[in-house]
């Protein structure tokens, strides 16, 4: 999950805690403007939460992180 959903997150938490708006933007260091546009998202049902990239399989994300790919270590798939 990104910085940016992650905020939303958090935003979203601080607001149905109750925090008011000015608040939620001093404690994420978010614009006013970016909390009331998340805020008004939600509350207009039009908030779609973003789901977590499964396209990577294991070895692709190790590989793109710089950790080199399955094969690099030896692993080939399962073998019968």
């Amino acid at each position: 999950m990104g910085y940016f959903s992650n905020l939303e997150i958090e935003i979203l938490d601080l607001y149905e805690e109750g925090v008011e708006p000015t608040s939620i933007a001093k404690i994420t260091g978010a614009t006013l403007t970016n909390v009331l546009e998340v805020i008004s998202n939600f509350e207009n049902d039009q908030y779609e939460p973003v789901e977590p990239d499964d396209s990577y399989a294991d070895g692709e994300a190790l590989a793109s992180a710089g950790f080199g790919t399955d094969e690099d270590y030896g692993y080939y798939g399962d073998e019968e």
